[in-house]
């Protein structure tokens, strides 16, 4: 018993000095991802991980439903798409066709209205708030430096434009495994501003894509240096009320004292409203008769910058798969908005986790092909 009880005692005290060393170092957002995640049961990050967070809402204005097409659910989804909701955790599937809902699946616990994590399907909707500034005069243009908000950065050549094309070169390091790493900081840590601003420009910008989490956090906090406005409240004026969304978004801040929003990431919202970026993009920038964002602008963001990396534009994943011209939104978990324009096509997956890599170097993991394959193979069908 005696042993038992110093045992306790030694582990409280190692706790304790655990803790003090992570306040003494500044790491004391490990404290927060540990509660956040192991203490709920996870080992990462997850798609309803949002009440853990300060949030500011995005509010909506009037919503405009979805219509649901004529075949509506009448096509059930094949086998194996059904074998890949299983095993990937599928929370959210639902296709759109001709700006209408054609199928849409939900797990057990999910509907047409749940909210879950975007991850950094957001950095399309960050790289859509630039167009809009930019449209509006608020930016000049995609080659407006860095500098020019943040003279922080006076010493290297960096525009917005490379910011949203993952071009930056910025000393950001784009781990996901170690506590230590910026990007956990970025996530847990209560002054998001001050992890950016202690970053800095070391390779050359605007000469290659190399994705880094941070360079759309510095666009976020550019587009709201640009515009004057928070984040959330810019884009619930400028997209969630004209585009009417039908739920309330909430994007997470850092905390609630700062309100800086981890633009990188972290806008909940339903399957249904995430779908309605892949509209206005495959309608070059117009909403039901309103050009939001200039349709220049548009065709620059889904198409790629460098030949040598012809799988991103600005803010968007790109794909040539069945031989289609695709943009996509994408997140960590297997978020996606896949966009397929020639067809009128939208796919919007959300769920817990992807199928992992095959051993090709295709730069999406087994599932994104497998949901653009098997939803054609289910509009085959309905055609017959």
């Amino acid at each position: 018993m005696k042993y038992i009880k110093n045992f306790l005692k030694g582990l409280v005290g190692l706790l304790l000095f655990i803790v003090l060393l992570a306040y003494v170092t500044d790491h004391e957002y490990i404290l927060k991802g540990v509660r956040v995640v192991y203490l709920t049961g996870h080992t990462t990050a997850y798609i309803d991980d949002y009440p853990h967070f300060e949030n500011m809402e995005i509010a909506t204005g009037t919503p405009q439903p979805w219509p649901e097409h004529q075949d509506y659910n009448t096509i059930k989804a094949t086998d194996t798409l059904a074998e890949y909701h299983k095993a990937t955790g599928t929370a959210a599937f639902v296709v759109i066709k001709n700006d209408s809902v054609w199928h849409e699946w939900y797990d057990e616990g999910f509907s047409n209205t749940s909210r879950t994590n975007s991850f950094s399907m957001a950095k399309s909707i960050t790289t859509a708030m630039l167009g809009k500034a930019i449209t509006d005069g608020d930016i000049k243009n995609l080659d407006q430096p860095l500098s020019d908000f943040y003279p922080e950065f006076s010493g290297a050549a960096t525009t917005v434009g490379d910011l949203s094309s993952m071009a930056s070169g910025l000393n950001w390091e784009e781990s996901y495994t170690s506590p230590f790493s910026v990007t956990a900081r970025a996530y847990y840590d209560d002054d998001l501003a001050e992890t950016m601003l202690d970053l800095e420009i070391t390779d050359k910008p605007g000469e290659r894509f190399e994705y880094l989490s941070g360079n759309t956090q510095l666009l976020g906090m550019v587009v709201e240096k640009a515009t004057g406005q928070k984040m959330a409240n810019y884009l619930s004026d400028k997209f969630w009320k004209p585009m009417g969304f039908e739920n309330t978004g909430l994007w997470q801040v850092d905390d609630a004292e700062h309100k800086l929003a981890k633009s990188y990431c972290c806008i909940a919202t339903s399957a249904r409203d995430f779908a309605r970026f892949g509209k206005l993009f495959k309608d070059n920038g117009r909403w039901n008769g309103e050009q939001i964002i200039d349709s220049a602008f548009v065709q620059t963001a889904t198409h790629r910058r460098f030949e040598k990396d012809p799988e991103y534009g600005y803010g968007f994943w790109l794909s040539d798969h069945l031989g289609k011209e695709i943009f996509v939104m994408r997140g960590i978990l297997g978020q996606y908005v896949i966009t397929i324009p020639e067809d009128n096509l939208i796919i919007v997956r959300l769920g817990k986790s992807t199928a992992g890599w095959d051993e090709t170097d295709r730069p999406f993991t087994k599932d994104f092909y497998a949901y653009v394959d098997q939803t054609y193979t289910m509009m085959k069908e309905a055609s017959r």
